[in-house]
């Protein structure tokens, strides 16, 4: 092929990496998860495609690309491809409001909570995103593969905590997504974890079995007998037993709200039933919050059938009690947690409109307050690695749960 030809080639390429990133599709059968990581990584990394779309075309036209209409063609879609990110960056921007906003509506019961949360930064420093997958943080230490119960690979866990510190430290367990059947502590979470840690949290990430080996409940078992080892025996590790906070995404966001949702349910706690599992808040990103799809919100993409095969193993149909239970939906109540859920509108994976009823049941019975962030054009995994979205998202958690550690400290002084 000429330069040209290749310009133009390239060029599509590219143009459609940015439409794959505006447009919310579904239903895309076997195209679906290709469809995904591709509007994800442009997404999330808008200004990173400018970079790599600005040197290939200058480096095309050096070869001569622009010596035939294919290559004045190719640049054309190269203009609107730059057009189209720039707007993806715009939209990531706007995440900084919507948290904002979130935090204000859902606090707005409490009078003192104006002056006790601090102002999100508008502003992402580039330095922040420049390098999105260098995770490394030189205040934060981490402890690998601490067994937290039976022998076996997947019942360890990661200790992220600071370097320095001085007393107890309020603590976050992280699940892991993938499904229900891939994933790994290390892989997700990271920039949230490390910011935390640098701040005097101590962060614990765990493994726990995967389906199709597992069979519901075993995944929420483990990851409440990693909230057990925090309790039991993490103080060795700086944890705080009295506050710990509860985060996920995806597989593991519903992880996260079923952990949060029942607290101290014998039936989850084989050998463990006097270990408190109670949680001061749930973080759940992205998560799925019912696996009947009794909303219809996924219509002809429902989940049921592979996790009828993979997951849980029973019939929908015979067992609706058995799924019922594995559905946080199904088990909100009026003791409930502090919840702060947030989903993005494009989530090509776990469907936004099944998050928007979670919330509204959450908020019909629950004590508590539920803060709900609903992200313009955000795909599922946008908090993996560093972005503009994801730091957006990190700076609002961390100061949720600033704000909930201060209320706890000044009650606990009262």
């Amino acid at each position: 092929m000429t330069a040209p030809a290749l310009f133009l080639a390239a060029s599509a390429v590219g143009l459609g990496f940015t439409t794959s990133a505006l447009l919310r599709a579904r239903s895309l059968a076997a195209l679906q998860v290709p469809y995904f990581f591709a509007a994800w990584m442009t997404g999330e990394l808008a200004l990173h495609h400018v970079a790599w779309q600005a040197l290939a075309t200058l480096l095309f036209i050096w070869c001569g690309a622009l010596a035939a209409w294919p290559g004045w063609l190719g640049l054309c879609l190269t203009l609107a491809s730059w057009a189209g990110l720039v707007v993806l960056h715009g939209r990531s921007a706007h995440s900084a409001e919507v948290f904002a906003r979130a935090l204000r509506d859902g606090l707005a019961h409490d009078p003192d909570a104006a002056s006790q949360l601090h102002e999100l930064p508008s502003q992402v420093p580039l330095r922040r995103i420049a390098r999105p997958f260098r995770m490394r943080h030189a205040g934060v230490a981490r402890v690998r593969d601490v067994a937290y119960g039976p022998a076996g690979h997947r019942n360890h866990l990661d200790v992220y905590r600071p370097r320095e510190r001085s007393g107890l430290c309020p603590t976050l367990l992280q699940i892991h997504g993938g499904g229900w059947t891939i994933g790994r502590k290390d892989q997700q979470a990271l920039p949230l974890m490390n910011r935390l840690a640098s701040d005097g949290w101590v962060c614990v990430a765990a493994n726990y079995r995967l389906s199709p080996r597992a069979t519901f409940p075993d995944h929420l078992i483990d990851v409440k007998r990693a909230l057990a080892w925090i309790r039991t025996e993490g103080v060795r590790h700086g944890v705080d037993p009295d506050f710990v906070v509860v985060t996920g995404g995806s597989a593991g966001g519903h992880l996260a709200a079923l952990l949060a949702l029942t607290a101290n349910d014998p039936r989850y706690q084989p050998g463990f039933e006097a270990v408190d599992t109670s949680v001061a808040a749930c973080v759940p990103f992205y998560g799925v919050y019912d696996f009947l799809d009794r909303h219809g919100a996924r219509g002809s993409a429902s989940m049921v059938p592979f996790l009828e095969r993979v997951v849980m193993k029973c019939s929908p149909t015979t067992e609706r009690a058995r799924w019922d239970e594995a559905s946080p939906i199904a088990r909100v109540h009026e003791g409930a947690p502090p919840f702060f859920v947030i989903h993005g509108t494009h989530d090509a994976l776990a469907y936004v409109e099944e998050a928007r009823h979670f919330v509204a049941a959450l908020r019909a019975v629950s004590r508590n307050p539920v803060l709900y962030a609903e992200l313009p054009g955000a795909q599922h995994a946008f908090d993996t690695f560093h972005s503009r979205r994801s730091a957006h998202a990190v700076d609002a958690v961390a100061c949720f749960l600033g704000y909930l550690r201060a209320l706890y400290a000044s009650s606990a002084a009262a």
